[in-house]
């Protein structure tokens, strides 16, 4: 794959999509049960066969625009084919998972760095069995017993189809975010060395404006990049203001052209995890928002001052914010469910307003909302419906599943 001439660059929400960056559902979703479900964070176990039929569908869809999609666990083949490389990124999940042996990592070490790199991915990301590891010599501890009954040595990442989350492009620089629950954050670790070492993210290019490592967690389905001067985040039940202040000194020093960053609090509940799940952007002066949140926003302006930057309350409303913001004169707010609140709420927690653009005024949905469709065509919106009966079992949509890579300009 000859990607060196690619580098990341998004500055906005709705420019044609050139590129992004996708995971199709494997193994790791077959390894869910009754018993994991909660601390996986799925409500459901999904048929993986259909809702690979599904994915198929969603990236079909995309490429059927003229979008070159690629997918992550390419990417991480890619790079632990070379052998420094493997051993660093093994150690590192290792280090991670929590073992508390150095003696079990070192086991599980030299057991991973001698399978081929399909199969190191395939660990890395369906987990590893302790029943795949019963031929290797080793001295049992207390903990071994104690633990006996737990199955995996690295347990399954299942959410991470949902693209979106664990990384975001902002202008030409990366933020590799810091997930709020430890279900997720291998998600972040692999997306890490990816930037570190593959020239499709071409570091040399891409500034890094939030590192895996950093303590306070940011999710990228709570940042929306509205133009190349404006950002939205969203502060929520995965993102934490402590992160969004972090991120918004790095950003200000790294891309010259922003100037403010709107935060958007919701409140902290599971079915409004992140912004993207109540609030897109469509097209130039349109949005998506699901009305049963609208009143409860709370918005905040983080800008440049002289020497610090400047954190303001705003008391205007969001659809007042949004205009005087991206200098629109009138902005076009399109609630989600038909004008039917029993129907709003019922397509909110099956993903309506998670939109993904993929140029203005096109955007890529699931097929079963469809009253909030059908409002978004109403309002002169181009509404491409994919297939959703288990991609939506994890609680995310298309934007969801997706992390734009590259985007024309506006």
């Amino acid at each position: 794959m000859d990607e060196k001439q690619v580098f990341l660059n998004i500055q906005s929400e709705i420019g044609k999509l050139n590129s992004v960056l996708l995971h199709r559902p494997g193994k790791e979703l077959e390894r869910l049960t009754p018993e994991n479900l909660e601390k996986s964070l799925f409500d459901d176990i999904p048929w993986v066969k259909q809702m690979q039929v599904e994915h198929d569908g969603f990236a079909d869809v995309l490429r059927s625009r003229g979008v070159n999609v690629h997918y992550i666990e390419d990417l991480i083949e890619d790079i632990i084919k070379v052998k420094d490389q493997k051993d660093i990124i093994i150690k590192a999940v290792l280090q991670d998972a929590g073992l508390r042996s150095k003696a079990l990592e070192s086991v599980l070490h030299d057991f991973l760095t001698d399978q081929p790199s399909e199969k190191v991915v395939e660990y890395l990301i369906a987990g590893l069995e302790k029943s795949e590891t019963n031929h290797l010599k080793r001295e049992f501890t207390l903990a071994d017993h104690i633990k006996a009954h737990h199955k995996f040595f690295l347990n399954p990442i299942p959410n991470l189809y949902f693209m979106r989350d664990p990384a975001t492009v902002v202008g030409n620089a990366l933020s590799v975010n810091t997930m709020n629950t430890a279900a997720r954050k291998r998600e972040s670790l692999l997306l890490q060395y990816v930037y570190e070492y593959h020239t499709l993210f071409n570091k040399s290019k891409t500034p890094l404006i939030h590192h895996v490592n950093d303590d306070s967690s940011i999710e990228g389905g709570d940042i929306l990049i509205l133009s190349n001067k404006v950002i939205a985040i969203g502060c929520s039940q995965r993102t934490s203001p402590f992160a969004i202040e972090r991120l918004a000194q790095n950003a200000f020093d790294k891309l010259p052209e922003l100037t403010e960053i709107l935060v958007v609090q919701i409140p902290k509940v599971r079915s409004f995890m992140h912004l993207d799940t109540v609030f897109t952007m469509v097209d130039y002066n349109k949005f998506t928002v699901y009305p049963g949140i609208y009143n409860a926003f709370r918005l905040f302006k983080i800008s440049r001052g002289k020497d610090v930057l400047k954190y303001n309350a705003i008391t205007d409303s969001l659809i007042h914010t949004l205009e005087k913001s991206l200098n629109i004169d009138k902005i076009d707010l399109i609630r989600s469910g038909g004008g039917c609140p029993i129907t709003a709420a019922r397509e909110q927690w099956n993903d309506s307003t998670n939109t993904l653009a993929i140029a203005p005024g096109v955007v890529v949905t699931y097929s079963r909302n469809e009253a909030s469709n059908a409002v978004l065509r109403q309002h002169g919106v181009e509404v491409l419906e994919i297939a959703d009966s288990e991609l939506i079992r994890g609680r995310g949509g298309p934007r969801c599943m997706s992390m734009p890579l590259q985007r024309q300009p506006l």
